[in-house]
């Protein structure tokens, strides 16, 4: 089922979103909800916090960058896309390497993106969707895309990094995404509207 997307300002996406265990009612049903979500969006990535459930859970699919052949080698791109995963209750062990700049967006804050820095690698431990439990270490492309996610569960959105300048130049843009007043083509839930806005 695609559900909408939570829109920027909605309280939910402020929250530190609490473990689960295997009993979670549901869980693959909110899975699968997530994914068919994420593509009906366009997404590479989706937090449950994003449809509106405040649970450590989020998943990610790098593929669409399989085809940038101008930004990523041939076996970079083969990496990204085969690289689909379901993470739950993660907690980031380590964050190294050095901070690089990369353009970032998000489905709950349409049409705007800006350059954030985040450190290269990430160490991380999660379980799959199946509970098993995991430590990895993810490099580059990925990582970003994972801490940008976790940073969801977290409470924390992609404008937070910005500097107080770039806050400044995009704080009315944010304003009408709360309120709605945008055009877009995917399923969204404003904070400030009672009905579901799609295009």
């Amino acid at each position: 089922m695609i559900l909408p997307i939570v829109a920027y300002g909605d309280p939910v996406l402020r929250k530190k979103c609490k473990p689960i265990g295997k009993d979670f009612p549901k869980l693959d049903e909110l899975i699968s909800n997530m994914y068919e979500s994420m593509y009906a969006a366009d997404g590479i990535g989706l937090a449950a916090p994003q449809i509106g459930s405040p649970v450590r859970i989020f998943i990610v699919d790098a593929s669409p960058f399989a085809d940038d052949e101008d930004t990523f080698s041939e076996e970079e791109r083969l990496y990204l896309k085969d690289f689909k995963k379901t993470f739950i209750n993660a907690r980031v062990i380590e964050e190294s390497g050095d901070d690089w700049a990369f353009n970032e967006g998000c489905l709950s804050i349409p049409f705007i993106r800006e350059d954030v820095f985040r450190q290269s690698k990430i160490k991380i431990e999660y379980q799959d969707e199946n509970f098993n439990s995991h430590i990895e270490e993810f490099d580059g492309l990925v990582a970003r895309i994972i801490q940008h996610e976790y940073d969801h569960i977290e409470g924390v959105l992609f404008t937070d990094k910005l500097s107080s300048l770039k806050k400044r130049l995009i704080k009315s843009k944010l304003t009408n995404i709360s309120k709605g007043n945008i055009d877009i083509n995917y399923k969204m839930r404003f904070p400030n509207l009672k009905k579901i806005k799609r295009r």
